[in-house]
């Protein structure tokens, strides 16, 4: 099977009508992206932005359990392990400027944000014209769970949600509901998922606007606006270890939660992760924010707890990561401080 072939069966590319259709078509590993998708979908973009059939691109996940789960995490630990690590370094360049590309497109994208969209399918979508939410949508960046940090593009959306609500998002990695991402700004629409098929279907010759005005209802009142108020006032601090305080003096049993989820989390990670969004909402471009996400992640795999994060959850599956270091206290500023030097071979350089 030729390299084009096996792109074509991860995802399906199709021009119908005035819709060029990007179908992500793992389902079986929840779409997770390779680098044979990312190349298939720079293609495609490449493509149509030329076309004048394509007046709209939609991007969906194949099956019934959501658009994407995020990059495929797995392949990229087998590679590090088999030391070729520079296989990781041309997936995340790759995908980040599909970012980019996805986020300044001439023609409207619409993303089908369905079902479970994490990491990289929050990338893949979330950086589009037109964000679509559904009751089944579970949206979040989770990556301090396997010792990496958000990236994608992750830091730029959390850091411009509203008050602190991204940092809540970020440092937890908890997903949301679909009416809590259209409220942090991470979608635009909400549709219910039995109207999905007549949205896609109407795309085929409407402009992308008026299609989704005429599918598109209210959303129900957001979890995460309701608790803004003590998220605002705990996220504002400093440090995680000021933030978990701050979450464990609270009376809210959400803010208790919020705290136990935190602790499980890489202390690393947690360290990186809060700097990164607080350096995010300084850049100015989301291409600047996407160099420094690229640091961050070839550092999460040459510093960090990646490798021991993606043993716990992927491959021995023990969930008992043993991170390094284990303590928050132990990890010192210039620690973190290294995660955002040049890298090695270079800087990813999209802004220039």
């Amino acid at each position: 099977m030729t390299t084009h072939a096996a792109e074509q069966q991860q995802v399906l590319l199709d021009v119908q009508g005035h819709l060029g259709r990007i179908t992500l078509n793992r389902p079986k590993a929840l779409n997770s992206l390779t680098m044979e998708m990312v190349t298939a979908v720079l293609r495609a973009l490449e493509e149509w932005r030329s076309d004048d059939r394509v007046r709209t691109v939609l991007v969906e996940g194949a099956g019934e359990r959501g658009l994407c789960a995020g990059g495929d995490i797995r392949a990229m630990y087998d590679a590090v392990k088999a030391g070729e690590p520079e296989l990781t370094e041309r997936f995340w360049a790759a995908e980040y400027r599909m970012n980019a590309a996805l986020a300044h497109y001439p023609k409207p994208v619409v993303g089908i944000m369905d079902g479970i969209c994490m990491g990289g399918g929050v990338g893949i979508s979330a950086h589009g014209s037109h964000r679509v939410v559904t009751e089944r949508s579970k949206v979040g960046m989770p990556e301090v769970g396997i010792g990496f940090a958000p990236d994608v593009g992750g830091t730029y959306l959390l850091s411009r949600a509203p008050g602190r609500l991204g940092t809540h998002m970020a440092l937890t990695g908890a997903p949301v509901s679909g009416a809590d991402a259209i409220h942090c700004g991470l979608a635009d629409h909400y549709v219910d998922s039995s109207e999905l098929d007549g949205l896609v279907n109407a795309l085929t010759e409407g402009e992308a606007s008026a299609v989704l005005d005429k599918y598109g209802t209210s959303a129900p009142e957001s979890g995460l606006a309701a608790a803004r108020p003590w998220i605002d006032e705990v996220y504002a601090a400093d440090s995680v270890e000021r933030i978990l305080t701050e979450l464990r003096s609270r009376n809210e049993p959400e803010a208790g939660e919020a705290a136990e989820t935190i602790a499980t989390k890489s202390p690393t990670s947690l360290k990186v992760t809060l700097r990164a969004l607080r350096s995010a909402a300084e850049l100015g471009s989301l291409e600047e924010v996407l160099d420094q996400e690229y640091r961050v992640s070839l550092a999460c795999v040459h510093r960090g707890d990646f490798l021991e994060g993606v043993r716990a959850t992927l491959v021995d599956k023990d969930r008992s990561p043993a991170w390094s270091p284990g303590q928050l206290e132990d990890v010192g500023e210039e620690h973190v401080a290294a995660f955002f030097r040049r890298p090695t071979n270079g800087d990813l350089g999209l802004s220039g």
